[in-house]
């Protein structure tokens, strides 16, 4: 019965015709099928889990959403580029998505990927592996280019990992992202989030449960905000500093819709304490502070010191 459950998986679509050619015998066993489900709509069962399961999100504390994306862009190809705060954020953002009208797809680490049961629906679901490190890990950005000409929106952490500044503000990221914008013209939407943090420690030991059930008790709020699309029109791919520009805008518009969500809280580091989260890097905006010059960055932040409501 056990290798029975860890051999399962639901059954994957057929390869399109158009898509085999980029399938080769030295490519991962998974490639093939995760270019198959990106060139799919989104299956059933993950719109019915996204509809039914959403609300349980709020069993660990009050999702609070904010803004909104055009109807016009809402049928088409998205890149949702979110800040990464901790293990829960998934949860709490394809929740926030679902109630602004988006069915995301998202990149997941291998090690998640390769979960008996779990994986294989989260694949079938349009997650995307991640094998960060390895000869493969360009095969991920293989299936989202894939996704995204077929109409994917997908929900993707510049950041690359859980953010590790000191003050909690968003890292610099990485040009990944920002180079995928700017061949693909698709259009970037920032998703601002905050209080996910608080729901699931950093470190992977029984402390997971202690926060889990603390935040059950607390209720703490869940805020995503989703900005207005990343202006990148006047960049280029390939051309000299456009992308480390368009980096830069991204994370801009990331941070400039963090600080309401931090209102209250001291814009010098993070309200919530977790012993268990490492200190390894620096803000992309120390303080939330973006100068007025980044294109959509919005008007300067007030001093420095506590954010007011």
């Amino acid at each position: 019965m056990r290798e029975r459950l860890r051999a399962w998986r639901p059954a994957t679509p057929p390869l399109p015709a158009d898509l085999e050619a980029s399938v080769v015998d030295t490519d991962p066993e998974w490639f093939g099928r995760e270019l198959a489900i990106a060139a799919r709509p989104p299956w059933w069962l993950w719109r019915f889990l996204l509809t039914t399961v959403s609300p349980a999100v709020s069993l660990f504390g009050r999702v609070v959403v904010t803004g909104s994306i055009p109807e016009h862009l809402r049928g088409g190809p998205l890149i949702l580029a979110a800040n990464h705060i901790g293990d829960y954020d998934t949860f709490t953002v394809a929740a926030a998505l679902h109630r602004v009208g988006v069915v995301p797809r998202f990149l997941a680490t291998g090690g998640i990927m390769k979960a008996p049961v779990a994986g294989p629906v989260l694949e079938r679901a349009g997650g995307i592996r991640v094998d960060r490190g390895t000869d493969v890990a360009a095969h991920a950005m293989r299936v989202v280019l894939v996704a995204l000409e077929h109409g994917g929106q997908v929900l993707v952490y510049p950041e690359g990992r859980v953010g590790l500044t000191a003050d909690g503000w968003p890292e610099r990221g990485r040009t990944g992202l920002a180079r995928l914008a700017l061949q693909t013209r698709v259009p970037v939407i920032p998703v601002s989030q905050w209080g996910a943090h608080e729901v699931l420690q950093y470190a992977n030991d029984w402390g997971k449960l202690r926060t889990a059930l603390s935040a059950a008790w607390r209720q703490p709020a869940l805020r995503v905000h989703v900005g207005a699309p990343v202006p990148l029109d006047d960049l280029a791919p390939g051309r000299t500093g456009d992308a480390n520009r368009a980096r830069t805008r991204i994370m801009a518009a990331i941070t400039r819709g963090l600080v309401p969500l931090r209102a209250g809280e001291p814009a010098d580091r993070i309200a919530f304490v977790d012993p268990t989260r490492p200190v390894k890097a620096q803000a992309a905006f120390p303080g939330g502070r973006v100068p007025a010059d980044v294109p959509g960055a919005g008007p300067p932040l007030p001093p420095a010191g506590t954010l007011r409501r």
